[in-house]
């Protein structure tokens, strides 16, 4: 572990890892040892600074309904239960990247 990780916020941490490479919040979970229901409370914020700093921007690739397509969900930065068109509940998980 670097010196820049050992300090680094969980939010900092998220936003690093989401430079390197594109995630999903389960494999941010996993990869940092964060709960999995907290990473979205954390990406909203990792959003707002990449905005409102304005050199970078904040990547979503929707959640997708596995069984109809469904994509436009009404906020990308959080896991729907369930396909709001067809009801499914097979929702791949939306990827997040910083760029």
């Amino acid at each position: 572990m670097s010196d820049r990780e050992s300090t680094a916020t969980t939010r900092q941490r998220i936003a690093d890892a989401l430079r390197a490479d594109p995630a999903t919040a389960s494999e941010l979970s996993t990869s940092l040892g964060v709960p999995a229901s907290s990473v979205y409370g954390h990406l909203q914020h990792v959003a707002r600074s990449v905005h409102s700093e304005g050199d970078e921007q904040f990547l979503v690739a929707p959640p997708e309904c596995r069984s109809c397509g469904f994509s436009a969900f009404d906020d990308p930065v959080n896991y729907p239960s369930r396909c709001p068109e067809c009801r499914n509940e097979g929702i791949e998980e939306a990827v997040f990247k910083i760029e």
